[in-house]
């Protein structure tokens, strides 16, 4: 190992960064600096959480935006309890599955847009935890929009690799008003984004469902031949959820519930908990590839029980239970990579039920952004919010400024498929926001709570593979011992395996995809497995994780952000 600049344990060549009173880490720096000027206002978690959402639409326009979904995770201190707004919207109710069936389902464009469900999250975290203004929590977002922002050389490769942006007038305006792709340095006004976020100051959850926003957006999408009505808007409702949780070497593990694949994380450290993993040696062969082989098992698991538990009953409490780990680990070969099937559930959940069948195109590289805050009281907030794909449908309804979602690419058309499109269900999402306490924490479906205390608050976008990166992070932590820069900084792999992927088609190459950082030595021994290889640049993997860690006898945060975006952490 070469040693890094700011390496502790391993390799890091940013510095952990310190605070007491907060911290705000975010994918864009602009943003991280609106929630920190909140926190020193005096706004809380929440208050400094919506303030950076806002921001991030601005300057982060391809990860996510007011077009799109989002999960928020709240930890509040006061009553030891962690809430979870689930701001996902449905598939619209003039959907025609025989037509998608006919037509498939477009990768871009206005039949990919699906019910935006992000502003209704944000009003609703407001009025249950917020102590300031919206006036106050989206100046900064306005300003950046209406002002101008310059262009980062990661968004200025992101807008040019998407020659759809040109194809649609409203979204050119934006981000090739030259004619040419904006270039970095280049300062990119949203007039029209800012006239969005005033409408939501003044106007709340109203302005953005029911009033002139909703209006604008249902007339462009009647224009372009789309399906969102008037009533999809008015009908789209986020949801309080409480989040499911596992034990793991002495520590508490946070989910979301179904429609998020959080339980898949929690299934993957059940798993890998079976082994010893500091004997294995971090980093090697053996740990990669056990690893590899749970991430197989959680996700076969999903494609067959996991869906909108409004539309099927989905076996949360089965999949995420130590005895079914203990029985799905033992399928794991050490010498040999496997091709799973399913497990049942069901018969840990102290019920019955069945699978779906599953349904066997290239990996696609979805964009999402995570933030993470701790504020001077100690509560905290997980987000996750996306547009699906980079730059969503490319298609910025008129007069808005807002960039749909392409949100429709999750879904499976075969009629036996669990996750089968259906007009008014929601689709089965990657978003998983991320919280650790050391020994037992708040409550948790089917748990009571403890008192333990907030350790780690991480997450990351990159669909499909947030659950395995979270689970690279949280085990190079907590097994490893590594600071929270190391961690993230670490090299990463990240596997795609038939038919389990995300996005349409949802079949894929079998291939474990790593930074070419990892040595010969693990490779070849990873490969005599029966592991196909993708060799990615040394920092070109997916994801943007973004930690903050708690000292438990201090109180002290300790952030980190990943180095292979925009991401920037600021302490106070």
């Amino acid at each position: 190992m070469v040693q890094t600049p700011h390496g502790i344990k391993f390799e890091s060549n940013r510095p952990v960064i310190m605070g007491k009173n907060g911290m705000v880490c975010a994918g864009q720096p602009l943003a991280a600096q609106a929630g920190m000027a909140i926190l020193q206002k005096g706004g809380n978690a929440v208050d400094a959480a919506i303030a950076t959402a806002a921001a991030l639409n601005v300057v982060e326009p391809n990860m996510s935006g007011i077009g799109g979904d989002g999960y928020i995770m709240i930890y509040n201190k006061a009553e030891n309890k962690i809430d979870i707004c689930n701001a996902t919207g449905a598939a619209p109710c003039a959907t025609n599955v025989a037509w998608y069936r006919a037509n498939g389902i477009p990768n871009k464009g206005i039949m990919s847009f699906s019910v935006p469900g992000l502003v209704d999250g944000w009003m609703a975290a407001q009025e249950k935890y917020g102590t300031l203004n919206r006036e106050e929590l989206f100046s900064a977002a306005i300003d950046l929009a209406d002002n101008g922002f310059p262009v980062s050389h990661v968004l200025s490769r992101v807008i040019a690799g998407d020659s759809l942006l040109c194809e649609f007038p409203a979204s050119k305006a934006v981000f090739s008003p030259s004619g040419k792709p904006a270039q970095p340095g280049e300062i990119l006004y949203q007039k029209d984004l800012a006239k969005s976020f005033r409408s939501i100051v003044e106007g709340g959850r109203d302005a953005f469902y029911t009033g002139d926003i909703a209006k604008a957006i249902v007339k462009f999408s009647d224009e372009q031949g789309g399906l969102i009505s008037m009533k999809d808007l008015a009908d789209c409702h986020s949801r309080w959820e409480e989040p499911i949780s596992v034990s793991y070497r002495g520590h508490t593990v946070y989910e979301a519930p179904p429609n998020s694949s959080g339980h898949v994380l929690l299934q993957e450290l059940n798993m890998v908990e079976q082994f010893d993993l500091q004997a294995m040696g971090c980093h090697s062969a053996e740990i990669i590839h056990l690893m590899v082989e749970a991430k197989k098992l959680a996700f076969i698991d999903r494609e067959a029980y996991m869906a909108d538990p409004d539309h099927t009953d989905v076996p949360t409490l089965g999949l995420i239970s130590k005895e079914y780990a203990k029985e799905r680990s033992k399928l794991i070969d050490p010498a040999k990579a496997s091709d799973p099937t399913h497990g049942d559930p069901w018969v840990y959940q102290a019920g019955s039920g069945s699978a779906g069948r599953v349904t066997a195109g290239s990996v696609q590289e979805e964009d999402t952004t995570c933030f993470v805050i701790v504020d001077q009281w100690g509560n905290a907030v997980c987000q996750l919010q996306s547009i699906q794909s980079s730059l969503g449908s490319s298609i910025v309804a008129e007069g808005t400024g807002i960039l749909l979602n392409n949100r429709m690419t999750y879904w499976h058309l075969d009629e036996d498929h669990i996750d089968c499109l259906e007009p008014g269900k929601r689709v089965r999402h990657t978003m998983n926001p991320v919280m650790v306490f050391e020994g037992d924490g708040p409550a948790s479906e089917g748990k009571p709570a403890g008192g333990g205390k907030l350790m780690l608050v991480c997450g990351t976008p990159g669909a499909d593979t947030q659950v395995q990166t979270n689970m690279q992070v949280i085990t190079h932590l907590i097994d490893f011992g590594m600071t929270v820069a190391e961690a993230v900084e670490a090299p990463r792999w990240r596997n795609s395996h038939s038919p389990t992927e995300s996005n349409i088609p949802h079949v894929c190459d079998n291939l474990l995809h790593m930074e070419s950082r990892f040595g010969t030595d693990v490779r070849q021994a990873l490969e005599s497995r029966g592991h196909q290889l993708n060799m990615m640049p040394d920092w070109g993997a997916q994801g943007s994780e973004m930690m903050i860690q708690v000292n438990p006898e201090t109180g002290a945060l300790q952030g980190a952000a990943d180095p292979r975006r925009d991401g920037y952490a600021i302490g106070w």
